[in-house]
C-alpha cells in the first residue's frame, strides 16, 4: 500500500502543473498510442505483402520448372533445357515420393531437405517457411501424370525480404519519433496561442476586480468557450462590485450615523475643558458621553447586523417594540435649535400604548433618526411627528415646514450620495434617507415621501406591527 502511494505521489510530481503542459502531455500520449498502433499494423501488412511477393516468385519458378518435367509416359522424365542450370537452382523434383533432382548445395538429411520432403509428401499447392538463422520459403507444385505424378518444390531465401522489412520498421520508428517531437512542439505552441486570450481575460478580471471597474468582457467576437468564460467572469465581477459597493455603503453609513454622537462627545468635552466645573457638572458631562458611546455601539451593532443579513430575518428580533418611548428618546437627543419646535402627536393615551412595532428598538431608531435629523435641519419653525396604528402596521409621519424637496430632485431623493443642494450650508453625505429606506424594507416596511404635501416636506414610515 505504501509503495503504491509513493508511486502515485511520484507520478503526480512528474505531472506538469500548467494546463499547457498537461494538454501537451495528453496530445503526446495520444499520438504515441496512435502511432504505435499504426506502426504495428503497417509492418504487419508489409510482412504479409513481402510474403505474398515471395510466394508469387516461387510459384512462377515452379511453373517454369514444370514445363521441363514429362509425366505423360510410364515414368517421370526431366527434360534438359537451355536454362537447365538456372532452373535447377533451389529446385527439388519428386516422382511420387522419390527424389529425382535437388540443388547441388542441398545436403541429404539437412533440415532444409527434410522440410522439402515433408512439403512434397502433401502433394498439393502448399507453401511453408523453414526456420533457421536464414529462413527459407518453400512452395510445392504438383504435376499430374498418367502413371506417376510429380511434385516440384522451389525454395527462396527470405533474407532480402526480411532486410527490407527491418529497414521499413526502423524507418517507421524514426518517423514516429520525429512526428512525436513535432506533435509535442506544435501542441505546446497551439495550446499556448489558444490560452493567450484566457490569460489576457484573467489579467483583466484581476485588474477590474481590484478597482471595481464597470468594464465587462461580454460575448461578442469571442469563441463559444471564451464567451462562456467571459459570462462567468462577468458574473463574478458583478458580485465583486456588489460587495465593494456594499462595503463602501456600510462605511459611509457608519460614518454618517456616528457623526452625531461623536459631535456630542466632542462638544461636551470642549465645554467641560473650557473652565472649571463642579462635580455635578462633571458627572452630567460623563453621563452624556456615556450615553453617546452607547448610542455609537448600538449604531454599529445595528448596521453590522444588517450588513450580515440579520435584518432580513425579523423573527430573530423582539416580537414588539413600544414606538412612543423610542420617539421620545429620539426627540430628546435630536437637539433641535431654539427656533424649531418639535411636537409628538399620538392618538389617545390608550391607543398610544398599543403602538407596538415588530422590529428591534435599535433598528427603529436607525430608521427614524435620519428623517428627524433632516426635518430639524431644514425646518423653519416646527417639526411634527405623529404615530398611529393601521391594520397590521404602524405609521409614523415626520412633517416639517421647511423649503421642501425640489421637484426635479424627488426621483433622486433615496439614491445614496445625492443631495438636492450641496451649498445649503448643512453638512451631510446624502446617506441618511437611503439607509432609512433600506433598513425599513429589510423588515418588510417602507419609507416614502409625499410630493403633494406643501409647504415643507412629509416623510412616512410604515413598519409591521408587533
Amino acid at each position: 500500500m505504501n509503495r503504491a502511494h509513493r508511486a502515485f505521489c511520484a507520478l503526480r510530481r512528474l505531472t506538469p502543473r500548467t494546463l499547457r503542459g498537461r494538454l501537451s502531455l495528453v496530445a503526446l500520449t495520444t499520438a504515441a498510442l496512435l502511432m504505435t498502433v499504426l506502426t504495428v499494423a503497417f509492418n504487419a501488412v508489409m510482412d504479409e505483402h513481402l510474403q505474398h511477393q515471395a510466394d508469387a516468385e516461387l510459384r512462377n519458378r515452379a511453373a517454369a520448372v514444370t514445363t521441363t518435367v514429362d509425366t505423360s509416359g510410364p515414368r517421370v522424365r526431366v527434360l534438359e533445357t537451355v536454362n537447365d542450370r538456372l532452373l535447377d537452382t533451389n529446385v527439388w523434383i519428386y516422382a511420387g515420393s522419390r527424389l529425382m533432382e535437388k540443388p547441388p548445395s542441398a545436403a541429404v538429411g539437412s533440415p532444409l531437405t527434410r522440410a522439402v520432403d515433408r512439403l512434397a509428401a502433401q502433394r498439393g499447392h502448399v507453401c511453408a517457411t523453414a526456420g533457421g538463422h536464414r529462413p527459407v520459403r518453400l512452395c510445392s507444385q504438383p504435376i499430374p501424370g498418367r502413371a506417376v505424378g510429380a511434385t516440384v518444390v522451389t525454395a527462396l531465401d527470405l533474407a532480402p525480404y526480411r532486410s527490407s522489412a527491418d529497414t521499413l520498421l526502423l524507418g517507421s520508428l524514426v518517423l514516429d519519433a520525429v512526428m512525436l517531437g513535432c506533435t509535442y512542439v506544435l501542441t505546446r505552441l497551439a495550446v499556448g496561442r489558444a490560452l493567450r486570450p484566457v490569460r489576457t481575460m484573467t489579467d483583466q478580471a484581476t485588474q477590474w476586480s481590484a478597482v471595481g471597474s464597470d468594464d465587462r468582457f461580454g460575448t461578442e467576437d469571442h469563441p463559444v468557450e471564451l464567451a462562456r468564460l467571459g459570462i462567468s467572469l462577468d458574473a463574478l465581477l458583478d458580485r465583486i462590485r456588489t460587495v465593494l459597493v456594499h462595503e463602501q455603503q456600510l462605511t459611509g453609513e457608519l460614518s454618517h450615523e456616528l457623526r452625531t454622537p461623536l459631535t456630542r462627545i466632542v462638544m461636551e468635552l470642549d465645554w467641560w475643558r473650557a473652565r472649571p466645573r463642579t462635580d455635578a457638572q462633571t458627572r452630567a458631562t460623563q453621563e452624556v458621553i456615556a450615553e453617546a458611546a452607547r448610542s455609537m455601539r448600538t449604531i454599529c451593532d445595528t448596521l453590522l447586523d444588517d450588513a450580515r443579513g440579520y435584518a432580513l430575518h425579523p423573527a430573530s428580533a423582539p416580537a414588539a417594540t413600544d414606538v412612543v418611548p423610542v420617539l421620545g428618546r429620539l426627540l430628546e437627543h435630536v437637539g433641535p435649535p431654539d427656533r424649531v419646535k418639535v411636537t409628538l402627536e399620538t392618538e389617545t393615551e390608550t391607543e398610544a400604548r398599543a403602538l407596538e412595532a415588530g422590529v428591534a428598538p435599535a433598528l427603529l431608531e436607525r430608521i427614524l433618526s435620519p428623517l428627524l435629523a433632516n426635518a430639524v435641519r431644514y425646518a423653519r419653525s416646527r417639526v411634527i411627528v405623529s404615530a398611529r396604528r393601521l391594520p397590521g402596521a404602524v405609521r409614523i409621519d415626520v412633517v416639517d415646514d421647511g423649503p421642501g424637496v425640489p421637484e426635479v430632485f424627488v426621483h433622486e431623493l433615496f439614491q445614496p450620495g445625492r443631495r438636492a443642494d450641496t451649498g445649503d450650508g448643512h453638512d451631510g453625505a446624502g446617506l441618511g434617507l437611503p439607509l432609512a429606506r433600506r433598513l425599513a424594507r429589510a423588515v418588510g416596511g417602507e419609507v416614502s415621501f409625499d410630493p403633494g404635501h406643501a409647504p415643507g416636506a412629509r416623510f412616512t414610515i410604515s413598519i409591521p406591527a408587533g
